[in-house]
C-alpha cells in the first residue's frame, strides 16, 4: 500500500486541527491523523453510496413499540413476511408490561431495505424507530 500513498497538504485552522485531534483521541478511530482522515473519507463516501437505490447494504430496523396495540403485531409480522429476503434475523425484547424492543438485521439493495423500514416504521403503533446501515466495501 506504501507505493499507492500520495501526499497532499491541507491547510487547517490550529482549532479545527485540535478538535479534530481531540475527537480522533476520544473516538480511538486511528493511530495517526492520516489514517483518521482516511477513515473520514472511506465513511462519507460509503455514506453517499447509500443513496444510489442498488447498492448492497447491510444494517438493523430498531423498533420500539406496545404490543397490547391492536393488531400491531400482526401488521409488523405481515410486512416482515413480506420481506423475507431481506432479513437476516430478528430479536425481539420484552422491556415492560407494554413495550416490545425488535431490531432486525437486513441486508439487500439499498431501495428495497430503505422500502422496508419506511413501511415497519410506518406503522401505527411504532414509538420509536430507526434504520441504520452502510454498505458493503470490499
Amino acid at each position: 500500500m506504501a507505493s499507492d500513498l500520495v501526499r497532499f497538504s491541507v491547510a487547517i485552522p490550529s482549532t479545527l486541527l485540535g478538535e479534530f485531534d481531540a475527537f480522533a483521541a476520544r473516538r480511538g478511530i486511528a493511530v495517526n491523523r492520516s489514517e483518521a482522515i482516511r477513515d473520514l473519507m472511506r465513511e462519507k463516501l460509503a455514506e453517499d453510496e447509500l443513496d444510489e437505490p442498488d447498492t448492497e447494504v447491510v444494517g438493523s430496523i430498531t423498533m420500539v413499540y406496545d404490543h397490547h396495540m391492536p393488531d400491531l403485531t400482526h401488521k409488523l409480522d405481515e410486512v416482515q413476511h413480506d420481506h423475507i429476503p431481506l432479513i437476516v434475523s430478528t430479536m425481539h425484547v420484552h422491556l415492560d408490561h407494554h413495550n416490545c424492543l425488535e431490531i432486525l438485521a437486513v441486508r439487500g439493495r439499498s431501495s428495497e431495505v430503505h422500502e422496508l423500514a419506511d413501511c415497519l416504521l410506518g406503522i401505527k403503533g411504532v414509538r420509536h424507530g430507526k434504520l441504520a446501515c452502510t454498505v458493503l466495501q470490499g
